[in-house]
């Protein structure tokens, strides 16, 4: 069969409907025949299960529909993995804003109205902004046309952590971070606020730590809580007051921060502190970045290796005034 190309698709006649859709998921049916988007007539191509469009074979089709060329290959893959795959045209199927790709769940076609998962195509060069991730599969396509699959999502970052000091601590202004000298018991214990000083129980506070603190009336030092902000603003710039404005949040959500310097994030999280003398692993890397920044693919997979190769999952916090949008990036294997 020959297919003719008509503006973003390929229309083949004759008996098509039974060949490429009602057999194996290809398209969408025109009567006795199908309309194919451009990379399910690429696909067929290839696999020499259509000969030709308007007379042009497989490399002649790419060549002159070069945007189809990434996604292609990733509509390729993901058959031969095994998957009914449709493209996200408008009344072909839901919800297609945003994503280049819908993947049926295995044994569902695309007559069964069921999604596993939606796609959105990128090469490793683009842009990505991160507040537009969330419940979409990034399917980055790289240079030697290897993909690397990244599930994201919206996650509820919340635990069960909790410290009320029954009474405030009082601290000192030490540069860069704060000293209390006499902390209560809980403050440490089993809110997992600042480090030991190794005598007679003294802490060392982040100033983080100490601004939310102070804000909240548990910490007394000279200037209140706006001296201390104050002295983070000094020391790192506005980048304090976003990692104030996601440390506050966590702490609201029953989350403990602490800080995530040597995994190269902002911070490791705990969601289930009782105690510190039992305390588990920490479950997720944060990262505070302004609400409208944009990543490349090499970023975000740099950051999923490094939170896979300790066990964490990696999570975005991007920050809007006081609002906070959670965007979580991990490795998927379809």
């Amino acid at each position: 069969m020959e297919g003719h190309q008509r503006g973003g698709v390929v229309e083949v006649g004759e008996n098509a409907r039974e060949r490429y859709y009602d057999s194996s998921g290809y398209g969408r049916p025109d009567g006795d025949g199908v309309v194919l988007s451009v990379v399910e007539a690429a696909h067929l191509l290839y696999r020499d299960d259509l000969a030709a469009v308007d007379g042009r074979d497989f490399g002649a089709f790419l060549a002159d529909n070069p945007d189809a060329v990434v996604p292609f290959l990733v509509y390729r893959d993901l058959r031969d993995r095994g998957f009914y795959v449709s493209p996200a045209r408008e009344g072909w199927v839901d919800d297609h804003a945003g994503v280049d790709l819908v993947v049926h769940p295995r044994g569902d076609g695309p007559w069964d109205g069921t999604v596993a998962h939606r796609v959105r195509v990128v090469g490793e060069r683009a842009a990505v902004p991160l507040a537009d991730l969330g419940g979409v599969v990034l399917a980055v396509v790289d240079e030697e046309s290897e993909i690397t699959y990244l599930e994201t999502e919206r996650p509820d970052v919340s635990g069960t952590s909790d410290c009320s000091p029954s009474t405030p601590a009082e601290g000192v202004l030490l540069g860069d971070r704060v000293l209390v000298d006499e902390p209560p018991a809980a403050l440490y214990g089993s809110g997992f606020y600042g480090q030991r000083m190794g005598r007679d129980g003294a802490l060392q506070l982040s100033l983080l730590e100490a601004a939310s603190l102070a804000e909240r009336g548990d910490l007394a030092v000279d200037g209140g809580a706006g001296a201390v902000r104050e002295r983070g603003r000094a020391a790192a710039g506005e980048r304090f007051d976003r990692r104030l404005t996601v440390y506050r949040r966590l702490r609201e959500r029953g989350v403990v921060p602490k800080t995530g310097f040597k995994f190269g994030a902002d911070f490791r999280t705990y969601a289930d502190v009782d105690t510190v003398d039992d305390l588990g692993h920490s479950e997720l890397l944060v990262r505070v970045l302004p609400a409208g920044v944009v990543r490349s693919p090499r970023e975000l997979a740099l950051d999923v290796r490094l939170a896979h190769g300790v066990r964490k999952r990696m999570v975005f916090a991007l920050v809007d005034g006081d609002d906070v949008a959670w965007v979580s990036v991990g490795r998927l294997t379809p």
